[in-house]
């Protein structure tokens, strides 16, 4: 299956928000016009009550209680962003931007600040019982590595991207499941066993292609685990046990042909012995009972001539 294949059975929404760098300052910026504001504030309440503490400067008081209002609000803006993690912005429930950036940063102190990790994770499947396409029931299970590239679409698209990854995943790997058969027996075309590259890199391409809604990029997928099930597994492995004999068999017989065209070959040149049809005929199928024979050969010793 192509890629352009897996998009046209795949068909997800187009995203109605993408992601963007939100606006802000520097968490050193932000603090230090924070403590400004609030210094400034204790400076009017100071010189509300120099002059007389007992009459304080009305004026300068209310002043000095909007700067101090201020300032608190203002710090209230500082936020840290961890390494590997990224905070998506709301102001009022409308997507303002995102802050990748790691360490102490400022943002409009209004707006919540959710945390998205954008670290690499894996997830695995249970081991999924399901049916080839022969019809023949097979137990299979895989790995995803993966990671958040589009926060807000992993925020906003989802309700909860890491189930939806993991639900997507299975669905994935249930349809590669069913659209190969576990073993081609010498047949043209992909099997679950004989192509694991092809197939794997397939289901990295339907995968990918299922989770982009939720801004998730898939980095690999493999399959960890492929066995048919108990019920057949025993009739199968006869099957494969017979296959192998058969294909061992047919070795067998190429090389003790080359071998008695050889002895044959190397007796004429050398002039050991004359043979007629007859006997090359006798010869030959003594080699071959010798050599394709499963159990050692009882040597009989020819106290006669040639022919008797």
């Amino acid at each position: 299956m192509s890629a352009t294949t897996t998009e046209a059975v795949v068909r997800m929404p187009s995203p109605a928000v993408r992601e963007r760098e939100a606006t802000g300052l520097p968490g050193v910026t932000g603090f230090l016009i924070g403590i400004g504001v609030i210094a400034l504030g204790v400076a009017a309440l100071l010189l509300a009550l120099l002059p007389e503490p007992s009459d304080p400067s009305v004026p300068l008081l209310v002043v000095s209680a909007l700067l101090l209002a201020a300032g608190s609000v203002w710090l209230g803006g500082l936020f840290t962003v961890a390494p590997g993690e990224a905070r998506v912005l709301q102001f009022l429930g409308r997507y303002t931007g995102t802050v990748r950036q790691d360490g102490l940063r400022w943002a409009n102190p209004f707006t919540t600040k959710d945390k998205v990790s954008t670290r690499i994770r894996n997830h695995e499947t249970a081991t999924l019982k399901v049916n080839d396409a022969d019809g023949n029931p097979i137990e299979i299970a895989a790995v995803v590595v993966w990671q958040v590239d589009d926060t807000a679409r992993a925020k906003f698209e989802v309700d909860d991207f890491v189930r939806f990854v993991g639900i997507q995943t299975e669905t994935a790997v249930r349809h590669i499941a069913t659209s190969y058969p576990y073993d081609n027996h010498d047949e043209a075309g992909l099997s679950l066993r004989e192509n694991a590259d092809e197939i794997t890199e397939t289901l990295s391409i339907e995968i990918a292609a299922r989770v982009q809604s939720a801004g998730v990029r898939v980095i690999e997928s493999r399959l960890t685990h492929l066995a048919y099930a108990p019920e057949i597994a025993q009739a199968m492995l006869q099957r494969q046990q017979a296959g192998a004999m058969v294909a061992a068999r047919q070795r067998i017989v190429e090389g003790a042909v080359g071998m008695v065209e050889l002895a044959l070959a190397r007796l004429a040149a050398h002039d050991v012995v004359e043979l007629d049809e007859e006997r090359k005929a006798a010869m030959v199928s003594n080699l071959l009972v010798v050599l394709c024979g499963d159990r050692a050969t009882q040597p009989v010793v020819n106290a006669g001539s040639l022919y008797h």
